[in-house]
């Protein structure tokens, strides 16, 4: 008995010795090949602070929060930049009928884990219509002009920047399809590469040019509102911007329309005036029969 036990407790010790020794380990084993250089710790701490447990947790509430916040019940269409899981399929409100999806990988085809996510959550919420493309956030090629009613850009500048792309020709391809009157929600850097976001979406503009060969140039964007995401480790910014329905308009064609809807408010005044005064008749007219129905009697 006494040897049983003491190989049950031979066993144990060696088992914890065993356990031990592959949590000290990776900390006492030295780096292979060369020393890494000043940037490359930089960038690994850089990344390690953009995935702290705060910040994530935050951002994605945040993101939640605004894509079932301010998505009009009007919009049909909603557009992903860079799609990375399924998560965006969870957020947008039911009346969504279909959203399209881009990635920030480099060759612009969507990587096979996101779009089995795609299809589980879409399979899940049988609500949205899941519409699988293959085309990089800073190109969508295969959107057409104005036809898309929300753009989506949850924390995507980031990973264009790593991945090569072009952030700031993404945000040109998403006012380009979206349609006037269409919003842009992002949740992102306050700063890329040393430039402010809000700064870009506020100052891009558009150049029209009239019969006349006159050239103007018009604000695309038009700021619903925005805020600071606090109670996070790396500053992140969340907001709403319009597309602007006057963006791609010349000043005669803005007068033009201006006029229209004036001559549609006088229209709609006269005949709001019109129904009351029949309204007022009518009643003025059973007054007067019951008081001739009053006197006979």
């Amino acid at each position: 008995m006494n040897c049983g036990r003491n190989m049950v407790r031979l066993f144990l010790l060696l088992s914890w010795t065993a356990l031990a020794a592959a949590f000290v380990a990776p900390s006492s084993r030295q780096l292979p090949t060369a020393r890494r250089t000043c940037e490359e710790r930089v960038k690994s701490t850089a990344l390690q602070m953009g995935l702290d447990m705060v910040t994530y947790l935050r951002v994605e509430w945040i993101s939640a929060a605004l894509c079932t916040n301010q998505t009009p019940r009007s919009a049909n269409v909603c557009l992903q930049l860079g799609c990375e899981d399924g998560r965006a399929v969870t957020w947008i409100p039911r009346t969504i009928d279909r959203l399209i999806t881009s990635t920030v990988e480099a060759d612009g085809l969507l990587p096979v884990a996101v779009q089995r996510q795609l299809r589980q959550q879409e399979k899940t919420r049988n609500a949205v219509r899941v519409e699988m493309v293959d085309q990089r956030a800073d190109d969508l090629k295969k959107v057409a002009d104005e036809s898309v009613d929300i753009v989506l850009s949850l924390q995507a500048v980031t990973r264009m920047g790593e991945n090569g792309l072009d952030w700031k020709k993404c945000v040109q391809e998403s006012a380009r399809v979206l349609k006037p009157g269409g919003r842009l929600l992002f949740v992102e850097p306050p700063e890329v590469n040393g430039e402010s976001y809000l700064d870009y979406l506020a100052n891009l503009q558009v150049a029209t040019t009239d019969d006349e060969g006159n050239e103007e140039m018009n604000a695309v964007f038009e700021p619903l509102g925005y805020d600071d995401v606090d109670l996070v480790l790396v500053p992140h910014v969340a907001g709403v911007v319009l597309k602007s329905e006057d963006a791609f308009l010349t000043e005669k064609e803005r007068a033009a329309r201006e006029k229209n809807e004036e001559n549609d408010r006088i229209a709609e005044i006269s005949i709001t005036a019109f129904e009351r005064g029949i309204k007022k008749r009518k009643r003025k007219k059973k007054g007067g029969s019951s008081e001739e129905a009053e006197a006979k009697a």
